[in-house]
């Protein structure tokens, strides 16, 4: 078999491999690239000694079965025997279903996660989204912190779990989305450095010196990216990629470096004929991030949609702290111009930015899909100090009004797991650090965070005590009982309402329009012949729907038809689903 690592700057490269070690050659056709051969089988641990410094995991190390910090280990990826014949599910009318594989399930595994995959299908999603899968220190984290990006953690399984998994999700007719890492690595057990240079202090990111995408060097950085990003979507036949916060790639270079992953990600779905997409996580609310390349923009598929979040989540709890604050002065505008603009800063000013932030989105030149819609997300539950879900502030008929917005909604989507029948459980910051000087340098900095806020040290959770994590687990037999299977109920409900009517998956943001009372507190919106309507307050209301009689096809409580004049009465802390006769 031959090996083959970049290491530019090594005067000598050592494969060591199963107790043996081997001088590796210069490739005379790649600078900076070093070959060498050696008898391997999957299984086989190896690494590479660069100079006379200690052996080092492969950079493109597929396994790591004894961590970061191990050797690697060769994988043969034809090994697997697939089952599914699967076309393929494109992100237009999809509803995904974000998933943390370490608390899915109290085993923490993907063969258990994929075990609980009829529950999803049962609900009616259509894609898993998996929270990052890279190796990281320990046993259990968020996965953000991952390094080896080519690999899957031990703890989860390894890569052999991964593929049954997507194997499994697409008998059952599921996508798969896979969450990576592309903006740093975690602060333990990253040896790419001392490889080559793959970061750079021309830029610095809030986790140090900024990835490579545009300094000396930086061609094979960017290629080394890509051809993760790739395997993932061949290898383990996964259907899309979330990039996690792409405004913090530092990239100066005419042909930027999420162009050129999206360009090849159409390559390769164009190759293996099935559609795949790009979803990113942006701060940035630039719109030629998701314009297709075309017309000028970067071309990537979506991006998660933060701002509808904040105004979803203002409008339902009143909240007003930090970020929320640009949203709390007027919620109901705030959530119709997110609605049906796209974006709510798009060149207005943000007094928790200070400036002026985002630019219009062209509604003619953007689908609705390409941005993703949600009432709970990891970040929006686990960064507040407890991790307190919205069923831990909200009544199940506030929750059913955050369901609806969000279900019922232009945008693509997104549910966070749990959320769909209120778990109880709260989803907090937990880490599983192994250098004992950084466990601490995390857990002192979690609560200095909170500390500024008003939190008491003893309030906020320790992110190395394990009872963190449990904690965290989704309580499986919640789902049977009450108020849970209420509101798992209207959960599958509104899914089905999506799916059966092709004016709920319009992708024309023009067409959605919007009335609200911020006083009398009540919001709705029409999508040609569906009409929504929720009522946050705490007082019943009434909404003139217009003169056009209405036929209810779902409610949260029950409620009479609209008067001949289209006059909806419609409980407190309610919500209904209408459309034309």
């Amino acid at each position: 078999m031959q090996f083959e690592v970049w290491a530019p700057q090594a005067e000598r490269v050592t494969l060591e491999c199963e107790g043996r070690s081997r001088a590796m050659e210069r490739d005379p056709g790649r600078a900076g690239w070093w070959t060498g051969e050696a008898e391997a089988v999957d299984g086989t641990r190896y690494g590479f000694a660069l100079d006379d410094g200690p052996v080092r995991p492969d950079p493109r190390s597929r396994r790591q079965p004894d961590g970061p910090d191990g050797l690697s280990a060769v994988v043969d990826q034809a090994r697997h025997t697939w089952h599914a014949r699967w076309p393929g599910r494109p992100l237009p009318g999809a509803v995904l279903y974000e998933l943390h594989v370490g608390t899915y399930t109290p085993e923490g595994t993907l063969d258990a996660a994929a075990a609980r995959l009829e529950h999803l299908v049962e609900l009616g999603v259509t894609h898993v989204e998996l929270m990052p899968l890279c190796p990281f220190p320990g046993r259990h984290g968020w996965g953000y912190e991952g390094v080896s990006p080519w690999a899957v953690h031990e703890p989860y399984g390894g890569p052999d779990a991964l593929k049954r998994f997507v194997d499994r999700a697409h008998v059952l007719g599921l996508g798969v989305v896979l969450d990576v890492v592309h903006n740093h690595l975690g602060p333990s057990g990253n040896y790419l450095p001392e490889f080559g240079p793959y970061f750079t202090d021309t830029h610095h990111t809030p986790w140090g010196s900024a990835v490579n995408l545009d300094a000396p060097g930086s061609d094979e950085v960017r290629a080394y990216l890509l051809g993760s990003a790739l395997a993932w979507l061949r290898d383990y036949r996964l259907d899309g990629l979330r990039l996690d916060a792409v405004h913090t790639l530092a990239d100066t270079r005419a042909y930027p470096f999420l162009e050129e992953l999206s360009e090849a990600v159409d390559a390769l779905a164009a190759e293996v004929g099935r559609p795949l997409f790009l979803i990113a996580e942006s701060d940035l609310n630039d719109p030629r991030l998701i314009t297709p390349r075309a017309r000028g923009g970067l071309g990537v598929h979506a991006q998660w949609s933060d701002d509808f979040h904040h105004a979803l989540h203002t409008t339902l709890t009143g909240e007003s702290q930090g970020y929320y604050a640009d949203f709390a002065r007027a919620p109901f505008a705030a959530l119709a111009k997110t609605l049906t603009g796209g974006y709510f800063h798009d060149g207005t000013y943000s007094g928790f930015r200070g400036r002026h932030h985002g630019r219009p989105l062209d509604r003619t030149r953007v689908a609705a899909h390409r941005l993703l819609g949600y009432a709970q997300t990891h970040d929006q539950i686990g960064n507040r100090a407890q991790g307190d879900r919205l069923s831990a502030i909200l009544s199940p008929g506030l929750l059913a009004c955050a369901a609806t917005l969000t279900l019922t909604g232009p945008f693509t989507p997104m549910l966070f797991m749990g959320e769909e029948w209120a778990a109880a459980t709260p989803w907090q910051f937990f880490t599983d650090h192994t250098d004992p000087q950084l466990a601490d340098a995390v857990r002192r900095g979690r609560r200095r965070e909170f500390a500024s806020h008003g939190w008491a040290e003893e309030d906020v959770p320790d992110p190395q005590d394990p009872a963190t994590r449990d904690r965290s687990c989704l309580d499986w037999s919640e789902p049977a009982n009450e108020p849970h299977a209420r509101v798992l109920a209207w959960y599958r409900r509104l899914i089905a309402l999506r799916r059966d009517h092709p004016d709920l998956t319009n992708p024309d943001l023009s067409d959605l329009k919007v009335a609200y009372d911020e006083t009398a507190r009540w919001f709705a919106f029409r999508r040609g012949d569906i009409c929504v309507a929720i009522n946050p307050g705490t007082a019943p209301t009434e909404i003139p729907l217009g003169p056009r009689r209405a036929v209810i096809l779902a409610a949260w409580d029950p409620i009479p038809p609209p008067t001949p004049d289209g006059l909806l009465h419609l409980p407190a802390e309610s919500c209904t689903v209408l459309t034309q006769p």
